[in-house]
């Protein structure tokens, strides 16, 4: 084979090869939605409430809070508990957190505990979080799923943040799939507390 034709074919497959790389660049430049720019893919806002007959059994989990508090869903029977499942570099938890806030004090006296599930973070940053938006009740962190597994069917895996309400047995009664709106959580809390 001589030389020129050696060098024809190489310049052949150096131009196949980069028409290939164009082509996969350009299909995977296509998907340039949110989830792939921040990293998170959030809930789309959906909200649902569960009557008390179509209720599912009592949900079960534990685990140490960043502040090294023992906390189990099962010590709060006949409290109301709102669930919020966040991280720290999810930026509709950044916009929801001083709503939780505001509403977790709001409701503190009226028999509603607060529990975040932290899916990622360590402990400095999730605790930096909660300093920085002056979120005043506990988390759990969750890196190894466990908890996300006990809530399956619940909320979706992949849907960051998402918030429950837990009616005075355990059951969920709400379920809010992505970032909360106040009025919505608020009136989901207020018609479990008529219960």
């Amino acid at each position: 084979m001589s030389e020129t034709t050696c060098r024809g074919r190489r310049r052949l497959l150096t131009a196949g090869c980069a028409a290939l790389t164009a082509v996969v660049l350009t299909a995977c430049g296509g998907d340039t939605g949110d989830r792939y720019d921040t990293g998170y893919i959030s809930g789309d806002g959906v909200s649902t409430e569960i009557p008390p007959a179509d209720r599912s059994g009592p949900l079960e989990f534990s685990g140490i809070t960043y502040e090294g508090e023992e906390f189990a869903v099962a010590g709060h029977r006949g409290e109301l508990l709102v669930v919020n499942v966040w991280y720290a570099a999810c930026p509709p938890c950044r916009k929801e957190a001083p709503d939780l806030r505001e509403i977790s004090q709001e409701y503190a006296g009226q028999g509603v505990r607060f529990i975040g599930i932290n899916l990622r973070d360590e402990a400095g940053p999730a605790l930096a979080f909660e300093e920085g938006y002056g979120i005043t009740y506990p988390s759990l962190p969750d890196l190894d799923a466990e908890i996300m597994f006990t809530l399956r069917g619940q909320v979706a895996p992949n849907a960051v943040p998402s918030t429950l309400v837990m009616d005075r047995e355990g059951r969920v009664s709400a379920r809010i799939s992505g970032a909360i709106d106040p009025s919505t959580l608020r009136s989901m809390i207020d018609r479990v507390l008529a219960e």
